[in-house]
């Protein structure tokens, strides 16, 4: 069954209708679940200051959507299962490209990790950024390297 997505930030709003669980996941899960900004009906959205609001039902053809009527017409129609698919994306979500804990000292970061606090997920380009620029509040830097072989191994 397609879904129907809203997000919202007031006062603006975009609806997008007939959307399937691969554009679904790509488009709005992923980018919702690691707090970056996506597009979706011509703007920019922002996850921590917009509402996400995903319902499942069956597709919705053009006399459906005329005249403003598509989000009543989904809303009568479909289940929302914001909650469920925003759940079933967090635990299929990659691993983040990096992680940054802020701590003043090694020491202070490593005991975080060792607490279960948990880390920042950043994008690769800015951890990098920050490394090569030499940012001076960066104390250090670990490296994690996958074991060479099939896949990741998890203890």
């Amino acid at each position: 069954m397609p879904f129907h997505i809203e997000v919202s930030s007031p006062p603006n709003h975009a609806r997008i209708f007939n959307v399937g669980e691969a554009e679904l996941r790509q488009t709005v899960l992923e980018p919702w679940l690691r707090g970056r900004a996506f597009e979706l009906g011509e703007q920019e959205w922002d996850p921590r200051e917009s509402k996400l609001t995903i319902l499942e039902g069956k597709a919705l053809d053009p006399p459906d959507l005329s005249f403003g009527q598509g989000w009543s017409n989904a809303l009568r129609s479909a289940e929302d299962v914001t909650r469920a698919a925003l759940d079933a994306a967090e635990l299929r979500a990659p691993l983040p490209d990096a992680a940054a804990i802020e701590a003043g000292s090694l020491d202070a970061a490593l005991e975080q990790i060792e607490s279960g606090a948990a880390p920042t997920a950043i994008e690769w380009a800015q951890a990098a950024e920050r490394i090569d620029g030499r940012d001076p509040k960066i104390a250090a830097v670990i490296l994690v390297v996958r074991p060479s072989g099939p896949g990741p191994q998890r203890n």
